[in-house]
């Protein structure tokens, strides 16, 4: 089975910055797609981020131009960094991979990934 490891979640302050590290193992495609999810309380996980194998990247409309999706050149670790974060922004963040249709012009819904990560909570407080 797919392994997905997350790090760099933790508590920072609005208009801080955090970086989100994804390692996936035991994975081996030649089309998928890496997301980022994140999840608030009583509200439905969004899709935040995603690059294809291809090479597209998509963002979701409330972290465009703050958050940067990247990856190594194996593409077997996927970043998010995230800057000028805000409250609203605080969630348990998930890293998850999909198939051929699921980094296609958008991040994507939880749906169209088979993958998940455990899963790492970002905390945005004064």
């Amino acid at each position: 089975q797919v392994q997905l490891v997350e790090s760099g979640g933790g508590l920072v302050q609005p208009g801080g910055s955090l970086r989100l590290s994804c390692t996936a193992s035991k994975f081996s495609a030649k089309n998928y797609g890496i997301g980022w999810f994140r999840q608030a309380p009583g509200k439905e996980r969004e899709g935040v981020s995603c690059i294809s194998s291809s090479g597209s990247i998509y963002y979701g409309d409330s972290v465009k131009g703050r958050f940067t999706i990247s990856a190594d050149a194996d593409k077997n670790v996927v970043y998010l960094q995230m800057n000028s974060l805000k409250p609203e922004d605080t969630a348990v963040y998930y890293c998850a991979i999909g198939g051929l249709l699921s980094c296609v012009g958008t991040p994507g819904h939880p749906y169209e990934y088979q993958y998940w990560g455990q899963g790492t909570q970002v905390t945005v407080s004064s």
